[in-house]
């Protein structure tokens, strides 16, 4: 059966990055049929909106989507429902991606990219396990108006409201002590219960799931606290679950413990294994078209496309090994170059983990249209 695959590369070193997973895409032996839309920014400029009715309806019909990034400096005066970071979010809603997969691994050969000292992160694996369509982010009512009451009644004020019903937490707890199972079996549960009645409903439902997996080690644990651990000694952690703003910082903070954003993958996906696929870093205008960006997270979230939705896992196992292979040969690109490595730019780097697969790479059958 040919898998469907959605390419959505967005804004800024988006269309660079992707361009190079596609190649990897094409580099395997697999029947695989890729469609591009435009998204975010370029969508905008193309029909006024940053997610077109018709880009939506190729990710729903997809079994996957790889995206790239969306958003430029120049679109922040546009109103918020026009902004690019809207696509992102409203793929997450209409596609119903709730769990957010954010590996942290810090490899062997990049221990000494890392801020922390290697001996913190060697052997660094951590699974942060974030919900993605609750939470402060959506939840209404939100807006601006005048205060009805307190110090400063009258004055204008702006609002967001924090909520979670059990159904969202009990599907994402589901999902994080199922991966613990893969794992080392153990949950770190991140909430604020000690300020915040919906993260005392989140810990006590949480608990709740829990007995259905005796065999998995669950703690919990405060935001502010986890923070602070990431930093302190990190490789506690394994599986860490929890909502979506504080999962939105602690993997960005988890990112750099692993020498660079730049190596981390992202999947969100849905109840039916359909997911979308992208690097955790941003769409970085200000080096988009110098062709240095890294296009190794994106490279691997097309392994995890491989191995999530499309259960392609002997291609997402290959891609996986010729990263590692090409990181063991000494190319590095700017935002993981050290002293005695080689300098890449994107496309470099990107042939690279080609060259890698191509001694046991296969004549793949594979369709690329553009729309």
């Amino acid at each position: 059966m040919t898998h469907k695959i959605a390419v959505l590369p967005g804004d800024g070193i988006g269309p660079e990055i992707v361009a190079e997973a596609v190649a990897v895409l094409h580099a395997l032996d697999l029947d695989i049929a890729l469609q591009t839309a435009p998204v975010g920014g370029a969508a905008y400029e193309a029909s006024g909106h940053p997610l077109p009715e018709a880009t939506l309806n190729l990710a729903r019909e997809s079994d996957a989507i790889l995206f790239g990034a969306v958003g430029d400096w120049k679109y922040d005066t546009l109103e918020r429902s026009l902004r690019p970071e809207q696509a992102i979010l409203g793929l997450r809603k209409q596609l119903g991606l709730f769990a957010n997969f954010r590996p942290a691994i810090c490899y062997e050969q990049l221990t000494h990219a890392s801020s922390l000292k290697p001996e913190l992160v060697a052997g660094l694996d951590i699974l942060i396990i974030r919900e993605l369509t609750g939470d402060i982010y959506f939840g209404q009512p939100r807006g601006r108006r005048s205060a009805p009451d307190g110090q400063f009644a009258g004055a204008e004020e702006a609002f967001d409201t924090m909520r979670y019903s059990r159904p969202e937490i009990e599907r994402i707890a589901h999902v994080a002590f199922q991966a613990a199972r893969l794992r080392s079996k153990k949950v770190t549960s991140v909430d604020k219960a000690n300020v915040l009645e919906t993260f005392q409903f989140w810990k006590d439902v949480v608990t709740e799931v829990h007995g259905q997996y005796p065999d998995v080690e669950l703690e919990h644990m405060y935001v502010d606290n986890a923070a602070m651990q990431l930093v302190r000694a990190p490789k506690k952690f394994d599986v860490v679950v929890t909502g979506n703003m504080f999962g939105d910082i602690l993997s960005d903070e988890a990112s750099m413990l692993t020498g660079s954003i730049g190596m981390l993958p992202s999947a969100s996906l849905n109840d039916r294994n359909q997911g979308l696929y992208e690097p955790s870093h941003g769409s970085a205008p200000d080096i988009a078209g110098k062709g240095v960006a890294n296009p190794l997270a994106t490279i691997l979230s097309a392994a995890m496309m491989l191995k999530f939705s499309l259960r392609e896992t002997r291609a997402a196992e290959r891609i996986e090994a010729a990263v590692s292979q090409v990181l063991t040969d000494g190319l590095r690109t700017a935002d993981i170059w050290s002293e005695g490595n080689r300098r890449v730019g994107t496309r470099e780097m990107g042939q690279a983990v080609i060259d890698a697969l191509r001694g046991d790479a296969g004549s793949g059958k594979t369709i690329l249209t553009t729309s």
